[in-house]
C-alpha cells in the first residue's frame, strides 16, 4: 500500500508541476488571454498535443525555429507521457521497461503530432477570422479521436477495435475538466493561474490513472477487434471541416432571407436615413434594386455609369477590405447626393468589417449610423506571411492552412482560402481589428448585434465599448430573427438599442481553453505596434498608445 501511495503521489506531482509552471510564467508576463491553456500541459492525449501545437504554430518566426520547436515538443511530450504512463500503470499487471515505454511514446508522439496538427492549424485560422464554426471544426475531430488515442500509449494494437464506453466517458470528462479549469484561470486574480493550473494537473493525473487502467483492463471484450477503426476515425475526422459549416446553416435563424427586411420592403416613415446594406463573405447580389428608393445593396463590384450597384458573385466578396472600403466610399457619396439624406450603414459579417473600417479610414460626414451584425470580434489574433515569404511569424501554420483548405476546396469548390485578399486584410491590419473595431466613433451611433457563438470567438475580457444586442444564434443568423428586425428598425428610427445577454461572459471564459494563444502585437514587425496596448495582455480594448 505504501508503494502504491508513493506511485500515486509521484503521478500527481508529475501531472501538476508542468501546468503550474506554465501558469506561473503566463502570470509573470501578464499574458491573460492565454491563461486558459496552462491546465492542458499534462492532459491526456490528444489534448496535450493540441496544446503544444497551438503554441508552436503561433510562436515561430522561421522554418528553422519551427523545426527546432517541433522536435523539442515531440521529445518533451514523449518524456512526460512515458513518466505519466509508468506511474499510472495498474499494479496487477506487469509493466514494460521504461526504455520500451520511452521508445513507444517517442514514435507515438510524432504520429499523434501529425494527426492533430491539421486541427491545431484550423484553430489558428479561427483566431485570424474569429469564426466559431472554424473553432468547432478544430475541436470535433479531437472528440472523435480522443478515445482511440488514449489507448495508444499502452495498447500495442491500439488502432484496431472500438474503444470501450469507459474510455469514451473518461475522454469526455477530460474535456470538461480542461474547459472548466481554463475558465477558472481567467476568473481568479492574477497570481492564481499557477495554483489553479496545478489543481487541474492533479485532475489530469487521476484521469491518466483511470484511462490507462481502462485501456489495459477493459471490462468487456473489445468490439471489432480485427478492424482498423482508428485509421478510419482519422479519415472521418478530415470530413469535419467540409460538413460543419453547411450543417450550421441548417440551424434555426440562419436563413439569408433576413436581408429582405432591408431590401424587400419600404423603410418606416420615421426612418430619415438612406440605408446601404453591406452583406457578408460569400454573399451574392443579382442587381435587383431595393423596394425603397432610399435603400441600396452594397456592391462588391462597384457602381454602373448610372450610379446603380452592379450585380456581384460570391468571389467578388473575397477582395481586400481596403478595396471594398473604396467602393463603399463611392457608393455612400452617390447615394447621399441623390437622396439628400444622412446615410446609415447596415453591415453583416464581412460587411461589418468593411463598414467599420470605412468609418476609420474614409468617413463621410453624412454617415452617422452603423448597425453591425455578426462582426468578427477580435480578429487577427494570429499571423502567417504571404506566399513567397521565406520567414515570418506563423510561416508553417500558413502553409499547413493552404494545404488543408486546398484539399477542402477540391471538394467544395468555394475558391475561398487563407490567401484571399479579405483574409490578408485581417492579418495585415490586426492591431485595428483587435483593439479598435468595437470602439465608438465620434458623431456616429453604433450598435453591434451579436450571436451567442461570438462569445466563443474571442478571449475573455473586454471586447466592446459600443452598445451590443446579444441573442442565441449562430454567425450570420440574427438578421433573420423577427425580434432583431424590430430592434434594427427601432435603431434606424433613432432609438437606443442595447441588450447584453446573461451568461455571455461566462461562455467567453469557458471557451478560452480551446482558442490558440494570440500573437503579441509587439512581436510582429508587420504590424508596427511595438508601443500599442495589447488586449491579450490588458484585457481591454480601445486603448490608445
Amino acid at each position: 500500500m505504501g508503494r502504491l501511495d508513493k506511485r500515486l503521489v509521484g503521478l500527481l506531482v508529475l501531472a501538476a508541476v508542468p501546468p503550474a509552471v506554465e501558469g506561473l510564467v503566463l502570470d509573470v508576463v501578464g499574458f491573460r488571454a492565454a491563461e486558459g491553456l496552462a491546465p492542458q500541459v499534462s492532459a491526456v492525449w490528444p489534448y496535450d498535443t493540441y496544446h503544444d501545437l497551438r503554441w508552436l504554430l503561433v510562436y515561430h518566426d522561421s522554418w528553422l525555429t519551427f523545426a527546432i520547436g517541433l522536435v523539442a515538443l515531440i521529445l518533451f511530450r514523449a518524456l512526460l507521457t512515458t513518466g505519466l504512463v509508468a506511474l499510472a500503470w495498474p499494479r496487477q499487471l506487469p509493466r514494460p521497461s521504461l526504455r520500451w515505454l520511452l521508445r513507444r511514446n517517442l514514435v507515438l508522439s510524432a504520429v499523434i503530432t501529425a494527426v492533430v496538427s491539421p486541427w491545431a492549424s484550423l484553430s489558428i485560422a479561427a483566431s485570424v477570422v474569429a469564426l466559431s464554426w472554424l473553432l468547432f471544426a478544430s475541436l470535433l475531430p479531437l472528440f472523435l479521436l480522443a478515445p482511440f488515442l488514449q489507448r495508444a500509449a499502452v495498447v500495442r494494437s491500439w488502432w484496431r477495435g472500438l474503444p470501450s464506453i469507459e474510455l469514451v466517458g473518461w475522454s469526455l470528462l477530460n474535456f470538461v475538466v480542461l474547459t472548466v479549469a481554463g475558465g477558472v484561470t481567467w476568473v481568479v486574480p492574477i497570481g492564481w493561474t499557477g495554483p489553479v493550473s496545478a489543481v487541474a494537473g492533479l485532475a489530469n493525473g487521476l484521469l491518466w490513472q483511470r484511462t490507462v487502467a481502462a485501456a489495459l483492463l477493459p471490462r468487456r471484450p473489445v468490439k471489432w477487434s480485427r478492424v482498423p477503426v482508428a485509421p478510419l476515425a482519422v479519415l472521418l475526422a478530415f470530413v469535419v471541416p467540409v460538413v460543419v459549416q453547411p450543417l450550421l446553416q441548417l440551424l434555426p435563424g440562419t436563413s439569408p432571407k433576413g436581408r429582405a427586411l432591408v431590401l424587400d420592403r419600404p423603410l418606416p416613415a420615421d426612418v430619415r436615413h438612406a440605408v446601404i446594406f453591406v452583406d457578408g463573405h460569400g454573399s451574392t447580389y443579382d442587381g435587383r434594386p431595393a423596394v425603397d428608393p432610399n435603400v441600396q445593396e452594397f456592391s462588391y463590384r462597384g457602381m454602373d455609369p448610372q450610379g446603380r450597384p452592379l450585380p456581384y458573385s460570391a468571389r467578388d466578396t473575397y477582395k481586400s477590405i481596403a478595396t471594398s472600403v473604396g467602393l463603399l466610399a463611392t457608393q455612400v457619396d452617390l447615394l447621399h447626393r441623390r437622396t439628400g439624406r444622412p446615410v446609415a450603414l447596415v453591415g453583416q459579417s464581412e460587411g461589418s468589417m468593411v463598414s467599420r473600417t470605412y468609418l476609420a479610414d474614409h468617413p463621410h460626414p453624412a454617415v452617422d449610423t452603423l448597425a453591425m451584425f455578426s462582426p468578427l470580434i477580435n480578429a487577427g489574433r494570429a499571423y502567417y506571411p504571404p506566399v513567397g515569404a521565406s520567414e515570418g511569424w506563423g510561416i508553417a501554420a500558413g502553409w499547413e492552412l493552404r494545404i488543408l483548405f486546398g484539399a477542402v476546396n477540391a471538394v467544395a469548390h468555394s475558391g475561398s482560402g487563407p490567401e484571399e485578399p479579405f483574409i490578408r486584410s485581417l492579418l495585415d491590419n490586426a492591431p485595428f481589428y483587435r483593439n479598435d473595431m468595437m470602439c465608438p466613433v465620434p458623431g456616429v451611433r453604433i450598435v453591434a448585434f451579436l450571436p451567442t457563438t461570438t462569445a466563443t470567438e474571442a478571449p475573455p475580457g473586454e471586447f466592446t465599448r459600443v452598445p451590443v444586442f446579444e441573442m442565441p444564434a449562430v454567425h450570420g443568423g440574427l438578421l433573420a430573427t423577427p425580434v432583431v428586425q424590430e430592434h434594427l428598425l427601432n435603431f434606424l428610427e433613432g432609438e437606443s438599442v442595447s441588450q447584453p445577454e446573461g451568461g455571455y461572459t461566462q461562455l467567453q471564459e469557458f471557451s478560452a481553453a480551446w482558442q490558440a494563444p494570440p500573437l503579441a502585437l509587439s512581436l510582429n514587425p508587420v504590424w508596427r505596434a511595438e508601443h500599442l496596448p495589447d488586449p491579450a495582455f490588458t484585457g481591454k480594448v480601445c486603448q490608445s498608445g
